[in-house]
């Protein structure tokens, strides 16, 4: 896999068909359209908020941490037409079994989910990254349109 950049998710807007997901560097923003619920979770993670009964990735989390293993990142390594391509990078130790690390092909958006409700880092390929168009401006457009 080519050198990361680690990004963070910078705001999840609502669109007609789901939700702009911008995410960040500090330098240069990107987007992907992602799933609405899934911009819900992201967004109910990165406010800090919890939901009254466990969401599917917290559900996830709590299963992962039964077994001992955490989400050490999240990557989005290929955009293949419209389609991004993710790793969630697990690793997994404990009294049954030694140090394992497994590597699993998952959505961006569940990745970014993940990522934000685990505390872990999220990158995207390096190769990717600089492949995709900033979309820094037109965020800012957007928030002083009123925009969140």
């Amino acid at each position: 896999m080519s050198p990361l950049v680690q990004v963070e998710p910078i705001a999840m807007l609502p669109t007609q068909a789901g939700c702009a997901a911008f995410l960040g560097d500090g330098k240069k923003t990107i987007l992907m359209y992602i799933d609405p619920a899934v911009g819900a979770a992201i967004n109910l993670f990165l406010s800090g908020h919890q939901s009254a009964r466990p969401m599917t990735h917290d559900l996830y989390h709590f299963t992962l941490q039964a077994f001992g293993a955490t989400i050490s990142r999240a990557v989005i390594f290929d955009l293949i037409g419209e389609i991004y391509h993710a790793r969630l990078i697990i690793e997994a130790e404990n009294e049954i079994m030694e140090r394992k690390i497994v590597e699993l092909d998952a959505r961006p958006s569940d990745c970014i989910a993940l990522a934000v409700r685990c505390g872990a880092p999220l990158y995207v390929a390096s190769g990717l990254w600089h492949r995709l168009d900033d979309m820094t401006a037109e965020l800012a457009k957007l928030r002083d349109a009123g925009d969140p």
